[in-house]
Protein backbone atom coordinates (compact mmCIF):
# COMPACT_ATOMS: atom_id res chain seq x y z
CA UNK A 1 0.00 0.00 0.00
CA UNK A 2 1.27 3.46 -0.87
CA UNK A 3 1.88 5.85 1.99
CA UNK A 4 -0.24 9.00 2.07
CA UNK A 5 2.76 11.27 1.57
CA UNK A 6 3.68 9.33 -1.58
CA UNK A 7 0.11 9.55 -2.88
CA UNK A 8 0.06 13.28 -2.15
CA UNK A 9 3.41 13.74 -3.94
CA UNK A 10 1.87 12.27 -7.09
CA UNK A 11 -1.17 14.58 -6.97
CA UNK A 12 -0.95 17.72 -9.18
CA UNK A 13 -1.93 20.06 -6.32
CA UNK A 14 1.17 19.05 -4.36
CA UNK A 15 3.57 18.76 -7.33
CA UNK A 16 7.07 19.91 -6.47
CA UNK A 17 6.45 20.20 -2.75
CA UNK A 18 9.32 19.19 -0.48
CA UNK A 19 9.07 15.65 0.95
CA UNK A 20 9.19 16.89 4.55
CA UNK A 21 6.23 19.18 3.86
CA UNK A 22 4.30 16.29 2.34
CA UNK A 23 5.05 14.20 5.43
CA UNK A 24 3.60 16.97 7.65
CA UNK A 25 0.47 17.16 5.50
CA UNK A 26 0.10 13.37 5.44
CA UNK A 27 -0.02 13.50 9.24
CA UNK A 28 -3.36 15.35 8.88
CA UNK A 29 -4.74 13.05 6.16
CA UNK A 30 -6.94 9.97 5.83
CA UNK A 31 -8.44 7.97 2.97
CA UNK A 32 -12.19 8.44 2.38
CA UNK A 33 -14.82 7.10 -0.04
CA UNK A 34 -18.12 8.55 -1.16
CA UNK A 35 -20.92 6.70 -2.94
CA UNK A 36 -22.61 8.18 -6.01
CA UNK A 37 -25.16 10.78 -4.88
CA UNK A 38 -23.67 11.14 -1.39
CA UNK A 39 -23.12 14.67 -0.10
CA UNK A 40 -19.57 15.32 0.99
CA UNK A 41 -20.54 18.60 2.62
CA UNK A 42 -23.47 21.02 2.63
CA UNK A 43 -23.64 24.79 2.57
CA UNK A 44 -23.53 26.24 6.09
CA UNK A 45 -21.86 23.21 7.68
CA UNK A 46 -18.48 23.62 9.40
CA UNK A 47 -15.62 23.39 6.89
CA UNK A 48 -13.30 21.05 8.73
CA UNK A 49 -11.53 19.28 5.85
CA UNK A 50 -10.53 19.55 2.25
CA UNK A 51 -10.35 16.73 -0.23
CA UNK A 52 -7.71 15.57 -2.67
CA UNK A 53 -9.72 13.74 -5.32
CA UNK A 54 -8.06 10.51 -6.43
CA UNK A 55 -10.86 8.88 -8.44
CA UNK A 56 -14.34 10.02 -9.38
CA UNK A 57 -16.23 13.23 -9.90
CA UNK A 58 -17.81 15.70 -7.50
CA UNK A 59 -20.42 18.35 -8.32
CA UNK A 60 -19.89 21.68 -6.59
CA UNK A 61 -23.44 23.05 -6.33
CA UNK A 62 -25.41 25.99 -5.08
CA UNK A 63 -29.11 25.73 -4.37
CA UNK A 64 -31.62 28.02 -6.06
CA UNK A 65 -34.99 27.84 -4.28
CA UNK A 66 -37.00 28.27 -7.47
CA UNK A 67 -35.05 25.77 -9.61
CA UNK A 68 -33.06 23.50 -7.30
CA UNK A 69 -29.31 22.93 -7.43
CA UNK A 70 -27.08 24.45 -10.07
CA UNK A 71 -23.70 22.89 -10.72
CA UNK A 72 -20.98 25.51 -10.47
CA UNK A 73 -18.14 23.16 -11.33
CA UNK A 74 -17.34 19.48 -11.57
CA UNK A 75 -14.24 18.45 -9.63
CA UNK A 76 -12.44 15.41 -11.02
CA UNK A 77 -9.49 13.14 -10.33
CA UNK A 78 -6.33 15.15 -9.88
CA UNK A 79 -8.12 18.14 -8.39
CA UNK A 80 -8.79 19.48 -4.89
CA UNK A 81 -12.19 20.14 -3.35
CA UNK A 82 -12.69 22.88 -0.79
CA UNK A 83 -10.88 25.90 0.54
CA UNK A 84 -13.32 27.19 3.19
CA UNK A 85 -11.36 25.27 5.85
CA UNK A 86 -8.70 27.98 5.48
CA UNK A 87 -10.88 31.10 5.71
CA UNK A 88 -12.73 32.16 8.86
CA UNK A 89 -15.55 31.52 9.79
CA UNK A 90 -14.70 28.04 8.37
CA UNK A 91 -18.11 27.16 6.89
CA UNK A 92 -18.99 25.75 3.47
CA UNK A 93 -20.54 28.14 0.96
CA UNK A 94 -21.64 25.45 -1.51
CA UNK A 95 -22.79 21.83 -1.50
CA UNK A 96 -20.49 19.09 -2.78
CA UNK A 97 -22.03 15.84 -4.03
CA UNK A 98 -20.30 12.77 -5.42
CA UNK A 99 -21.48 12.21 -9.00
CA UNK A 100 -20.08 8.69 -9.06
CA UNK A 101 -18.18 6.54 -6.58
CA UNK A 102 -15.33 8.75 -5.45
CA UNK A 103 -12.10 8.09 -3.57
CA UNK A 104 -10.21 10.93 -1.95
CA UNK A 105 -7.79 11.89 0.74
CA UNK A 106 -9.42 14.06 3.42
CA UNK A 107 -7.06 16.54 5.05
CA UNK A 108 -8.04 17.91 8.44
CA UNK A 109 -8.13 21.70 8.14
CA UNK A 110 -7.48 22.52 11.80
CA UNK A 111 -4.51 20.15 11.86
CA UNK A 112 -3.04 21.68 8.70
CA UNK A 113 -3.67 25.27 9.84
CA UNK A 114 -1.75 24.49 13.03
CA UNK A 115 1.15 22.99 11.05
CA UNK A 116 1.18 26.08 8.81
CA UNK A 117 1.42 28.29 11.90
CA UNK A 118 4.37 26.26 13.13
CA UNK A 119 6.12 26.15 9.74
CA UNK A 120 5.65 29.36 7.78
CA UNK A 121 7.36 27.92 4.69
CA UNK A 122 4.71 25.20 4.62
CA UNK A 123 2.01 27.81 5.21
CA UNK A 124 3.24 29.92 2.31
CA UNK A 125 3.25 26.88 -0.01
CA UNK A 126 -0.29 25.95 1.00
CA UNK A 127 -1.59 29.52 0.66
CA UNK A 128 -0.06 29.90 -2.82
CA UNK A 129 -1.70 26.70 -3.99
CA UNK A 130 -5.05 27.48 -2.38
CA UNK A 131 -5.00 31.00 -3.90
CA UNK A 132 -4.70 29.43 -7.36
CA UNK A 133 -7.59 27.10 -6.51
CA UNK A 134 -9.72 30.02 -5.30
CA UNK A 135 -9.05 31.97 -8.48
CA UNK A 136 -10.05 28.99 -10.61
CA UNK A 137 -13.29 28.47 -8.66
CA UNK A 138 -14.18 32.14 -8.85
CA UNK A 139 -13.68 32.11 -12.62
CA UNK A 140 -15.84 28.99 -12.93
CA UNK A 141 -18.57 30.65 -10.87
CA UNK A 142 -18.35 33.78 -13.01
CA UNK A 143 -18.69 31.79 -16.23
CA UNK A 144 -21.60 29.79 -14.82
CA UNK A 145 -23.41 32.96 -13.79
CA UNK A 146 -22.86 34.46 -17.24
CA UNK A 147 -24.39 31.33 -18.75
CA UNK A 148 -27.36 31.35 -16.35
CA UNK A 149 -28.16 34.99 -17.03
CA UNK A 150 -27.45 34.81 -20.77
CA UNK A 151 -24.65 37.36 -20.83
Amino acid sequence: MDSLDRILAEHPFFAGMKPEMLAFIAGCASNVRFEAGEYIFREGEPAEKFYVIRYGHVALEMHRPEKGPIIIETISSGEVLGWSWLVSPFVWHFDARAIDNTRAIAIDGQCLRQKCEEDHDLGYEIYKRIAMLMESRLQSTRLQLMDVYGQ
